[in-house]
């Protein structure tokens, strides 16, 4: 049975068939889908790795309901996977840990914390760019549904640095979660950005967002500023 559940994980992430996944696994032991969704984080091409992404957080979530020390512990194999000592590189790890918090507002208050101090270098700092923007994005997911608990640990702190990042994509993640966490004093610093016209393209409600920095800036603006 395992192996027919990790082959047919596969073949939907494969296919970047969201729909058919969801479906799949809501008839499945949430367990033994962890693996083959996490092996999916690796793939190359992005939707299919964003379609193991969005999985997984749905996934965790409902383990939780019934499990909340298993969901507990698939949570803390992503941390590590982050960790140096791993060993390895925990491609998708934050914005998986984002799409769990997302989904489970017990989860989120327990580790949202942990979620944004891999973009403090007083905290889990992630050196490597791709992992730290993959922070970054989880941050701007979460803020889209549990502002108030971002709000109060004053995490727009933690984004404003990135608003001057050499990285375009990290610039646009922190302009992005800034227009939800931020404040009329960030409005000065984004009206620079607006003239931003490096190109980015970010994983937004089931598919992608192919925008300038500036036009992100521009969203930002109008929400704090207009």
């Amino acid at each position: 049975m395992s192996r027919d559940i990790r082959h047919r994980v596969r073949y939907f992430i494969e296919n970047a068939d969201l729909p058919s996944l969801l479906e799949y696994l809501r008839d499945i032991p949430a367990k033994k889908a962890i693996k083959p969704l996490i092996a999916g984080f690796y793939h190359t091409e992005p939707a299919k790795r964003w379609t193991a992404i969005i999985a997984f957080g749905k996934v965790v979530s409902s383990i939780a309901k019934h499990d909340m020390e298993e969901a507990r512990i698939i949570i803390r194999r992503l941390m590590w996977s982050l960790n140096d000592e791993s060993g390895g590189i925990g491609w998708g790890a934050p914005e998986a840990m984002a799409e769990v918090l997302a989904n489970n507002e017990a989860l989120a208050k327990e580790y949202f914390k942990i979620l944004v101090s891999y973009i403090r270098e007083d905290g889990n700092f992630l050196e490597y760019t791709p992992l730290r923007r993959g922070a970054l994005w989880g941050i701007a997911r979460l803020a889209e549904v549990r502002p108030d608990l971002l709000k109060g640990f004053d995490t727009a702190k933690f984004l404003r640095p990135y608003l001057r990042d050499m990285d375009p994509e990290s610039r646009a993640l922190a302009i992005r979660a800034l227009g939800l966490l931020g404040s009329r004093s960030d409005c000065e610093v984004l009206r620079e950005l607006l003239h931003d016209d490096i190109p980015v393209s970010i994983y937004s409600e089931g598919g992608f967002l192919d925008v300038t920095v500036g036009e992100m800036a521009h969203r930002a603006y109008g929400k704090l500023c207009g």
